[in-house]
C-alpha cells in the first residue's frame, strides 16, 4: 500500500510540474501578439496553473512522508510530523527534498500572482524558468547522482526530463485547441489562428522528442553500464522495454499528425471535418499513452538500476558475446552482412516514406530485410548459457576468501588440475576432454563468474569433472572462485616489473584485514584516495639488512603520503617480534599476516621466471606497491630481480609519479569478474 501512495505522490508531482512547464514554454513560443493571449484555452490553462503547482508541492509531501518511512522501515512513521523533521535534519535526501519543497512553493506563489495581473508574454517566459527548477532539483534523488554527484552525471537526466517536459508538458494545450468550442462558427472546424498553434507544437515537439530519446540513450547507457542482459532479465530492464514501446506508438501518433492530419487542417480543399474528428481521436489516444508514459517512467527512476541488478536464473539457454564468437569461422562476415541489411531496411523505411508508399509496401520490405538481417547476425554471436550465467557473487574476494578457496582447491581439486592449476594430469580416455589450464589460459570471453559457478556445482559434461554442490557449500564454491580469479590474476602480475607503468592500473590489490604489533587494526580499503602502501613480505633474519634500509628512508616514504606494511612470512616469536620493532618504525602486521602472505604468493612470477611447475617457489623477501586507488602497480622479488628497490631514491621517486596521477576509480568491486 505504501509503495502505490509513493508511486502516486511521485506521478502526480512530475506530471503536474511537467505540465506548468512545458505549457508555459508553449505559450511563451506562440504569443507573438497580445491577442493571443486572448485564447480561450489559453485561460483554462491560466486557471488551472495554480492547481498543478499545488499537487506539486502536496505530491512533494507524499514522497518525504512515504521516503521518511522506507528510511526508517516503519510505516507509521509516514504520519509522524517529528520523523519528518529528523528525516529532513539528518539526511541528504531530506535536505534536497526541502529545496524541491521551496522551488515549488515558489512556483506556486509566482501562478498565484500571475492570475491576478493582466497577461505578457515574459510572464510565461519567466514560469518557465521558476517550473524548470523543481524539476533539475529532483534529478538530485535520481539514481544518476546516486554513484556520483556531479554536473556530468545529473546533467543528462535534468536534460532529459526537461525535453520530456517541452513534449508532454505541452500537450494539455494541443488537447484544448483541438476540443475548443469557442473558436469558430462550426464546433467541428479549426480557425487558421489555432491550426498554425498546432503546428507550431508539432515543430517544438519533434527536436524535444529527438534530444529527449538522445538524453535518454545517455542515461541508460549509465544506468546499465556494460550489462545489457539485464534489459531482457530484470525490473528494470522490462520497464525500459514497456517504457520505449509506449514512446513508439506515441512517435507514430505524433508522426501522423506532423505529416498527414495537421497539412489537411492547413488546406482548405480538404475535408476538415473529417480530419479534426480522426486528430481528436488519436490525440486522445496519445494523451492518456503519455500519462502511462509518466507514469513508467515514474516507476522506472525508482528501480533498482539494471547495473545493480541481481540476475541469480538467467531465463534463456543462450547469451551472445562478442569477445567470445568474433574469431570463430564467418562470424565477421555473418556479422557485417546482417549490419548492411539493416541500414538497408532504415533506407527502405525511409525511402517508403519519402515516396509515400502504401502501408504494407512500406513495412513489409523493409520488415523481412530487417528480419534477415537479425537472422544472419545474431546466431553466429550466441553461445551456451546457464542459469547462473549472470549470477553474482556473494563472496568478496579478498585475502581470506582466497586462502579458503586454495584449500579447498588443493583437497579437491589439485589431483587433476595439478598444484598451480596447469591441468596436468593427462585422461587416458580418448573422448574425455584433459582438464583446463586455469592457469594460463583465458576464459573470461566465454565464461563468465556465473559459468564458473555453474561448472562447479553442476560439474562438467564431457569431463571427468564432477559437480561439487552436494559436497561444497554456496559460499565454498565462491571460495574456490575467489581462489581462481587470484590464481589467473596472480600470472597476469608476471607483466609487473619493479617500475610503474604511468597512467596503466590494471590489477586489482587482493584486499585484506590486520592487525599490528602495537593492537591497532585495519584494512587495505583504508588507505583507499589517501595513502599508496608498500606491502613488504619479509623473512626473518634474511630481511634485517632491508630493514635497515626502510627504516632510514621512513621519514621521506611518509612525506610521499605513502605507508609500509610488513607482512612475516611465518609466525615469529615474542623476542624476534621484539627485535623487528627495534629497528623499523613501521607497522608489523601479527594477525592475517597468514592470510595476506598466502594471498600475495599467487603474486610471485615475473617474466624470466614464470614458476609454472610442482608446487610453486617461496621467495624469501617481496615487496608489492599498491596505489591509492586499490591497484597492484609495481613488485620486486628481490631473489630473482637484484638489487631492485634497494636504490630508495628510484623507489620514492615511484610514489611521487604514483601521487601525480589523475584520480580514478577503484576496482569494480571487491567480487571476482
Amino acid at each position: 500500500m505504501l509503495e502505490i501512495i509513493a508511486t502516486t505522490a511521485r506521478w502526480s508531482q512530475l506530471t503536474a510540474n511537467l505540465i506548468v512547464f512545458g505549457s508555459c514554454i508553449f505559450i511563451a513560443m506562440i504569443a507573438q501578439h497580445k491577442a493571443d493571449l486572448e485564447n480561450v484555452w489559453i485561460k483554462y490553462l491560466d486557471k488551472s496553473f495554480p492547481w498543478l503547482s499545488g499537487l506539486t508541492l502536496l505530491g512533494l509531501f507524499g514522497i518525504l512522508a512515504t521516503t521518511t518511512a522506507d528510511a526508517t522501515n516503519d510505516t507509521s512513521n509516514a504520519w509522524h510530523l517529528d520523523a519528518w523533521i529528523e528525516m529532513v535534519r539528518q539526511t541528504q535526501i531530506g535536505q534536497i527534498w526541502v529545496a524541491r519543497a521551496l522551488l515549488a512553493a515558489l512556483l506556486l506563489s509566482a501562478t498565484l500572482v500571475m492570475q491576478r495581473m493582466p497577461r505578457q508574454r515574459w510572464h510565461y517566459a519567466a514560469c518557465t524558468v521558476i517550473a524548470a527548477l523543481p524539476l533539475i532539483a529532483g534529478t538530485l534523488m535520481s539514481h544518476s547522482s546516486a554513484d556520483e554527484m556531479s554536473v556530468t552525471a545529473v546533467a543528462p537526466y535534468a536534460l532529459h526530463i526537461l525535453f520530456a517536459g517541452m513534449w508532454f508538458g505541452a500537450l494539455p494545450a494541443f488537447v484544448l485547441i483541438l476540443f475548443n468550442r469557442h473558436q469558430g462558427n462550426h464546433p467541428d472546424s479549426l480557425n487558421a489562428r489555432n491550426v498554425a498553434y498546432l503546428q507550431k507544437f508539432s515543430a517544438i515537439a519533434l527536436p524535444a522528442m529527438i534530444l529527449l530519446a538522445l538524453t535518454g540513450l545517455i542515461v541508460t547507457d549509465r544506468l546499465v553500464d556494460t550489462q545489457y542482459y539485464t534489459l531482457v532479465s530484470s525490473a528494470y530492464g522490462w520497464l525500459l522495454i514497456a517504457k520505449l514501446s509506449v514512446l513508439a506508438i506515441i512517435l507514430v501518433i505524433a508522426y501522423q499528425a506532423r505529416n498527414k492530419w495537421l497539412p489537411r487542417l492547413a488546406a482548405s480543399n480538404q475535408n476538415v471535418t473529417a480530419t479534426l474528428l480522426h486528430l481528436r481521436q488519436w490525440i486522445r489516444i496519445e494523451w492518456i499513452l503519455a500519462l502511462i508514459l509518466a507514469l513508467l517512467a515514474t516507476i522506472l527512476a525508482n528501480t533498482l538500476p539494471a547495473k545493480h541488478s541481481m540476475i541469480d536464473n538467467w531465463p534463456y539457454p543462450f547469451r551472445f558475446s562478442i569477445d567470445a564468437t568474433w574469431d570463430q569461422l564467418n562470424v565477421p562476415e555473418l556479422v557485417w552482412t546482417g549490419v548492411a541489411l539493416f541500414i538497408l531496411a532504415l533506407g527502405m523505411f525511409a525511402l517508403g516514406l519519402y515516396r509515400s508508399w502504401h502501408g504494407f509496401k512500406k513495412t513489409l520490405i523493409p520488415g523481412l530485410l530487417m528480419l534477415s538481417s537479425l537472422a544472419l547476425a545474431l546466431p553466429p554471436l550466441a553461445i551456451k548459457a546457464f542459469p547462473e550465467t549472470y549470477k553474482k557473487p556473494t563472496v568478496p574476494i579478498d585475502a581470506i576468501s582466497i586462502v579458503t578457496g586454495a584449500n579447498l582447491f588443493a583437497e579437491h581439486c589439485v589431483n587433476c588440475h595439478g598444484p598451480q592449476g596447469k591441468g596436468t594430469k593427462p585422461v587416458a580416455d580418448p573422448d574425455l576432454r584433459d582438464p583446463t589450464d586455469l592457469l594460463t589460459q583465458q576464459h573470461t570471453a566465454s565464461y563468465t563468474v556465473g559459468n564458473v559457478f555453474h561448472e562447479i556445482s553442476q560439474g562438467i559434461p564431457g569431463t571427468e569433472m564432477p559437480g561439487f554442490a552436494d559436497r561444497l557449500s554456496e559460499e565454498d564454491r565462491w571460495d574456490l572462485i575467489n581462489f581462481l580469479h587470484a590464481l589467473s590474476r596472480g600470472f597476469d602480475a608476471r607483466l609487473l616489473g619493479t617500475m610503474i607503468v604511468p597512467e596503466t592500473p590494471a590489477i586489482a590489490s587482493p584486499v585484506f584485514t590486520y592487525t599490528t604489533q602495537d593492537g591497532s587494526s585495519g584494512n587495505l580499503k583504508d588507505f583507499r584516495l589517501q595513502k599508496n602502501v608498500v606491502l613488504v613480505l619479509f623473512s626473518w633474519p634474511q630481511s634485517k639488512q632491508r630493514f635497515f634500509q626502510l627504516a632510514a628512508s621512513y621519514d621521506t616514504i611518509r612525506a610521499l603520503d605513502t605507508e609500509i606494511l610488513a607482512v612475516p612470512q611465518r609466525a615469529l616469536s615474542s623476542d624476534e617480534l621484539q627485535q623487528i620493532a627495534e629497528i623499523v618504525p613501521f607497522p608489523i602486521v601479527t594477525e592475517g599476516w597468514s592470510e595476506i602472505k598466502n594471498s600475495y604468493w599467487f603474486y610471485r612470477r615475473i617474466r624470466t621466471v614464470p614458476d609454472l611447475s610442482g608446487k610453486g617457489m617461496h621467495p624469501e623477501h617481496m615487496e608489492f606497491l599498491t596505489d591509492r586507488f586499490g591497484y597492484l602497480r609495481a613488485r620486486w622479488v628481490a631473489q630473482f630481480e637484484g638489487l631492485g628497490w634497494q636504490n630508495i631514491s628510484t623507489l620514492t621517486s615511484q610514489f611521487t609519479q604514483l601521487n601525480q596521477e589523475k584520480e580514478i576509480m577503484p576496482p569494480p568491486g571487491d567480487h571476482a569478474h
